[in-house]
């Protein structure tokens, strides 16, 4: 026995004859007695590790979201998990843990178990813009998880209360520009929301200066810009759309690179001139960092078959979502990209956490 350890450290037959022969007639001394067990214990989890991602997954996977049943981010989990826990040949099990802007189911998965029974149903806000929004988090997105698969992406509109004047982005950066301080408020789900960082970069961009309004959340705020409490609103495609097409609401420009198929007349802001300007979130699975490679691997491509359904691609687009057609390393390269530009945006429009 005491030669299958050195096998495992030394391949070459005559090292390993050579040091299993003094360790052999060491074997009483305490510290050679420590490093056997140390030796076989690690040689022994090679291959418990092996076997165990081979084997996975032998019970039901918990998907966890930061967000409360009846958003997009609920309704893209609940209809991937079904055709993924066929695949995975498990029951998926959806664990809503909402608050303190996905911080708490983030965290949650950030310090479970890395053996790929427990999934983040992670928000690209999670990842990309809180880090920089609070000053302590338990968490480091770039260190604690690795990219299993991006799922889905949504944008942003610039929407008007229907009595301002301006039917372009150019006609309304002139007349902010032209009206006395405190004119235009727009309004945001709240502080440090997608829409209110969208407006913010929208400000910096074009040298306008407003007032942020803040509510609690997506409904109320588009209630203040219909009712004329605000004037502008970044606010997500899918949720407005109705109130557009009824003529609520004025649409000037999306935020994301192209079109969107809804309300295809509705320009890009890169269109209406300014090049760059991209504020799309987005959707994706990730497990704490540590989980075996087969496992990662397993998952990325069940998730992405799964995907690939026409059941889960027309649910997904239903809820306004775009299923991304992305790999891994693409996702941890937006994580990385998008905390820089969030970074420099919060910082330098003095935005903290409330």
């Amino acid at each position: 026995m005491g030669k299958s350890y050195f096998h495992f450290l030394f391949p070459s037959a005559n090292v390993h004859r050579e040091f299993g022969a003094i360790f052999l007639s060491n074997l009483r001394n305490p510290t050679v007695k420590f490093v056997a067990h140390v030796v076989a214990a690690l040689a022994v989890l090679g291959v418990s590790v092996s076997a165990f991602s081979q084997n996975y997954p032998t019970r039901p996977i918990r998907l966890v979201l930061g967000a409360a049943p009846g958003g997009s981010a609920d309704a893209g989990a609940r209809i991937m998990a079904p055709q993924l826990s066929q695949l995975l040949g498990q029951p998926i099990v959806i664990d809503n843990r909402p608050g303190a802007n996905n911080n708490i189911a983030t965290e949650l998965v950030a310090h479970a178990p890395a053996d790929g029974y427990t999934l983040l149903y992670a928000y690209s806000a999670a990842l990309s813009v809180n880090p920089s929004l609070y000053e302590h988090l338990a968490f480091d997105p770039q260190k604690d998880f690795i990219s299993v698969q991006p799922l889905a992406s949504f944008q942003f509109i610039l929407v008007l209360n229907k009595a301002v004047t301006a039917n372009s982005v150019s006609e309304l950066v002139a007349q902010m520009k032209a009206a006395k301080p405190g004119t235009f408020q727009y309004a945001s789900a709240g502080v440090g929301s997608p829409n209110h960082l969208a407006a913010e970069l929208f400000k910096v961009r074009t040298g306008v200066n407003f007032v942020h309004v803040p509510y609690k959340s997506g409904g109320p705020a588009t209630i203040s810009l219909i009712s004329g409490e605000t004037k502008l609103y970044f606010a997500s495609l899918s949720s407005v759309i109705p109130q557009v097409n009824s003529g609520q609401m004025k649409a000037l420009a999306v935020t994301g690179p192209k079109r969107s198929s809804e309300l295809p007349n509705v320009p890009t802001m890169q269109e209406s001139g300014y090049p760059g300007f991209d504020v799309t979130a987005w959707h994706g699975i990730v497990v704490p960092a540590g989980t075996p490679r087969p496992i990662v691997e397993r998952l990325n491509r069940e998730i992405v078959k799964a995907m690939a359904s026409p059941d889960v691609e027309d649910g997904f687009k239903r809820q306004g979502l775009d299923v991304m057609h992305e790999t891994p390393a693409q996702m941890t390269a937006r994580i990385k990209s998008e905390t820089a530009l969030w970074s420099k945006i919060i910082k330098d429009a003095g935005i903290k956490a409330e």
